[in-house]
Parts: structure tokens; C-alpha cells; sequence
């Protein structure tokens, strides 16, 4: 994957290095590791970055490594892939497995299907997920293909311009039909896994829209969207109302319903990192909660 910039009449950067940190907000640490390898032209030839810059000089910055991916074990699974281009991969993952490797779940992990896939388009990249779900929550999972690509989504993430829905059930039916939850949320004291509302918690804010209410069911359905990323913040924040997820035995309790927390991450909007236009992606709902809507 290759960046450009061509020099405007306009442009008042001092250097090249400036144009680097500045155009594309590449990171201290990337940018070394660019010019260390060597990756960083103007013109089409390797170049001292303090050369002052003319107007349609060509900048051109060559962000692919290939890189020793050995630590994530490699399993053949059949990936549901949304969405893949040079940047990401758009994926729909099912209930029931995590992210990430652990020591309980080695080799089962969305991680090693994606590591496995990348193996079959000899694609030699660290696996790289931009997000991150529950092993119990359904839905979309991105993962970038390249050091820069992950930086900037992150950086999306935190500037508040990556737009994250999820669709929820949750036990009861809820006063107001839409508000927003602002509770902080901190670990749980005591726990490495379960977190709390607690006032020197972090800043956690959740927007609710309720989309259609079971009254002789007692249960309702909602689009939750993320103004806050916490681990665990829907599922936290519901309970603290106390409407928590149908099946969620960790904030809630059981249900005959459902065998996980019903929550799905349904849907993604932000902008794109080479195009720069505003994209979105959609996880269709999995059996289980289609049966309950």
C-alpha cells in the first residue's frame, strides 16, 4: 500500500518530514520504522527528509511490512467476511468465540481464522483487530491490515468520529424510549473480568433508542450506540438501569431464551483511511436474536 501527496502552491510545509507528521499523522514510531526501511520517496528516489519541498514535488510513502505474525496460531474457520480491501477486513463474528487468543481459547479465536486466511493470500501481517467484542457478543470486528490503518481508526475512535451501533435485548420495558446513559465505569474491584458503575470510574456515555417492546414477554428491544468504548459498557450500563441484556449471567441472570448476552454488534460508519470517505458496514443478526424480534 503506497500514500501520495503532491505539493500544492498553497502547502507551507517546511520539509518533508513535516509534510509526513503533518498530512498524514503517522506516528513517532511508525515514522522511524519508515525511514529506517527506507520506505519514504519524493520524486521517486529515497531522499534526505529536511530537503525543502517545491510545488509538484511527488511524495510518496510505501506503508507495507511484511511482518512475523508467529505468535497467533494459525486455524482454518469459515471466516464471514463483510467487507476487504488493501486497508481492512470487515468481519461478522458468531457468539461463542473471542477475539483474541487466551489460554482457554489457544487456537479458536477470530485471530487465528484470520491469521489462517492471511496465511492462504501469503498476506505476512500481524493481526491487527481495531475493535473488540465480548466471546458472547456477536457481530462486527475489524481488522487492519498494516500498521497505519490501525492507527488511524484508533485514532477515529478517540477523536469520536467511528460510529458504533449495537442492537440489544434487554429484560423489561423501559420508561423512556430513548435516552443517554452517563455513568463511569471502572474494574470491579477484586475481578480481572467483571466492571462497575463507580464515580473515579472512566467516562462512559451509552445513547439507547428502543425499536420494539415484547409486553407479554417482558423484554424490548434496543439500538444502543457508543459515545465511550469500555469493556463491557452496554451490557454494564443496561443493568445500571436495571434492564439488563436477556442472558447476560454476569450483570443479569439466566434465560430460557437465549444461551449468551443478546447483543450484537450490528453496525460501523467512519472514514476510510485511503479514500477518505465516509463508509459503513452492516452485521446482519444472527439466528438467535432474529428469532426473538
Amino acid at each position: 500500500m503506497k500514500l501520495s501527496y503532491i505539493i500544492k502552491k498553497e502547502d507551507n510545509f517546511e520539509n518533508l518530514k513535516e509534510l509526513i507528521k503533518t498530512q498524514f499523522q503517522i506516528s513517532d514510531r511508525l515514522f522511524l520504522k519508515l525511514k529506517k526501511n527506507n520506505k519514504i520517496y519524493l520524486n521517486n528516489s529515497n531522499i534526505c527528509l529536511w530537503k525543502p519541498l517545491e510545488i509538484n514535488d511527488l511524495v510518496e510513502i510505501f506503508i507495507d511490512f511484511e511482518e512475523d505474525n508467529s505468535n497467533i496460531p494459525s486455524t482454518k474457520m469459515n471466516l464471514d467476511i463483510i467487507y476487504e480491501d488493501d486497508a481492512f477486513l470487515v468481519t461478522n463474528k458468531p457468539a461463542g468465540i473471542p477475539v483474541h487468543p487466551s489460554m482457554q481459547h489457544y487456537s479458536d479465536s477470530l485471530s487465528s481464522g484470520v491469521k489462517y486466511y492471511f496465511d492462504t493470500l501469503s498476506l505476512h501481517k500481524k493481526i491487527r483487530p481495531v475493535n473488540r467484542i465480548d466471546r458472547n457478543t456477536s457481530g462486527i470486528v475489524i481488522f487492519a491490515k498494516n500498521e497505519y490503518i490501525q492507527e488511524y481508526l484508533v485514532r477515529e475512535m478517540k477523536n469520536k468520529e467511528f460510529y458504533k451501533e449495537y442492537i440489544a435485548i434487554c429484560n423489561g420495558l423501559l420508561n423512556e424510549k430513548q435516552g443517554t446513559i452517563n455513568l463511569p465505569i471502572s474494574r470491579k474491584e477484586g475481578s480481572i473480568i467483571e466492571r462497575c458503575i463507580d464515580e473515579k470510574g472512566s467516562p462512559s456515555i451509552t445513547h439507547y433508542l428502543v425499536l420494539n417492546e415484547y409486553i407479554d414477554k417482558d423484554y424490548t428491544v434496543v439500538q444502543c450506540t457508543l459515545e465511550t468504548g469500555r469493556t463491557h459498557q452496554i451490557r454494564v450500563h443496561m443493568s445500571a438501569i436495571d434492564h439488563p441484556l436477556l442472558g447476560d449471567t454476569l450483570y443479569g441472570k439466566e434465560s430460557n431464551l437465549i444461551s449468551r448476552q443478546a447483543l450484537h454488534s450490528h453496525k460501523v460508519s467512519f472514514i476510510h483511511p485511503i479514500t477518505k470517505e465516509r463508509v459503513t458496514y452492516i452485521a446482519p443478526l444472527p439466528y438467535d436474536i432474529r428469532k426473538l424480534i
